[in-house]
């Protein structure tokens, strides 16, 4: 017999199962479909999920897509066309604007029917395609059913509704909207964006890793806060392991390097590190002992303090035990960083490189986010 977890969610282990599932709950819907997404390419994929879309619309569909401006920069407006001309919605979430421009929707999110959501890193773009080891950038994703999906529903909805980013919008924003917690029995939702007052990613994370024993990062962009590295380091220090899963490939130089500055201090601390080889490695998965997140969220600065962005945050074995599973066959395919030679396998100017990147990444871009969000004020 099958539990409630293995019924109302389900792991997507490759870019090809995560389409295949996204475009046959398009396909199977009957009365919404809601599409959110930081990168859609204009790219057969993304012809195969607008042609979807114009088909549910067709059948009597509600269809709305939300997709970032800036994350989206070459996609043109006329790609939108057939399904505005059948009757769906189609919004840029925060066009392009010089003191706004920082803040970006990175949330990765497609509801349908209010009854099954799909969360995690893919984007609508052939670059997911494939199985992240032969093809493809290695990238997770994973299906909820239940009240979650329609809570997720209700959020898009929110999103939608705020996409032109007016200030007005941000000042009511910043008291009630993007950040909030939202407990369900087997889920936890947890949103974040730009603003003031606690970011419930970043506190629920917090508290799991203060009581954590065995723990398991991937993260496709890695530039933590010195609290979580604070919180890795105690795990180890009070008998606890963790293992950190990184980019050996990237598809951003420069957050990799700022992430490499940080890994003298880690591996001092006791943590591992290893390196994702085959592919580009885009996933973002934590798993703390039986407590799993999963979303849009990576564990650096941006996603952490100015984007908008949705994570799942599960507990139980099962789904924790298959989490695991994921995890370990990736470390398997991954290059160990070895303390003892990793400060001599760098010359002196990548060294120097590392060391820009992280004050580039980890404070001048800091600097920007607060500027404009008091001019927005």
């Amino acid at each position: 017999m099958r539990s409630k977890n293995e019924n109302r969610f389900r792991w997507l282990r490759t870019g090809d199962e995560a389409f295949a599932a996204m475009l046959a709950g398009v396909a199977a819907a009957r009365e919404s479909v809601r599409l959110e997404t930081y990168i859609f390419q204009a790219s057969p994929i993304g012809e195969q999920f607008r042609d979807a879309l114009v088909a549910a619309r067709r059948r009597g569909v509600t269809v709305r897509v939300l997709v970032d401006a800036v994350g989206s920069l070459e996609l043109a407006d006329e790609f939108w066309e057939p399904l505005i001309q059948a009757g769906g919605e189609f919004h840029w979430f925060n066009p392009i604007e010089l003191g706004r421009v920082t803040f970006r929707n990175h949330r990765k999110l497609l509801v349908c029917d209010g009854a099954a959501a799909f969360i995690g890193g893919f984007n609508i773009a052939p670059e997911y395609q494939g199985d992240g080891v032969t093809a493809g950038w290695r990238d997770l994703g994973l299906r909820l059913g239940g009240p979650a999906a329609a809570e997720l529903a209700a959020s898009f909805d929110e999103m939608f509704a705020r996409a032109e980013f007016r200030h007005r919008r941000l000042m009511w924003l910043r008291k009630t909207g993007a950040r909030k917690r939202v407990r369900h029995e087997e889920v936890e939702l947890l949103f974040s964006g730009p603003g003031r007052g606690r970011n419930d990613i970043k506190h629920a994370l917090k508290a799991d890793l203060n009581r954590a024993r065995e723990v398991r990062i991937a993260s496709g962009y890695f530039l933590p806060s010195w609290t979580i590295r604070r919180e890795l380091a105690r795990v180890v220090k009070r008998g606890g392991r963790v293992r950190l899963l990184l980019a050996g490939q990237s598809d951003v130089p420069l957050s990799q390097r700022a992430g490499r500055h940080l890994y003298r201090g880690l591996l001092r601390a006791g943590a591992e590190i290893y390196e994702y080889e085959p592919q580009i490695l885009h996933a973002k998965l934590l798993v703390l002992d039986d407590t799993v997140y999963c979303g849009s969220a990576n564990l650096d600065f941006r996603s952490l303090n100015i984007n908008y962005e949705l994570v799942a945050r599960l507990e139980g074995a099962p789904l924790a035990a298959e989490a695991r599973e994921i995890f370990d066959a990736d470390l398997a395919r991954s290059r160990k960083i070895e303390r003892a030679t990793w400060g001599s396998s760098r010359s002196f100017f990548e060294k120097v490189k590392e060391r820009w990147a992280y004050f580039l990444l980890a404070h001048v871009e800091r600097w920007i986010a607060r500027r404009q969000l008091k001019r927005l004020r």
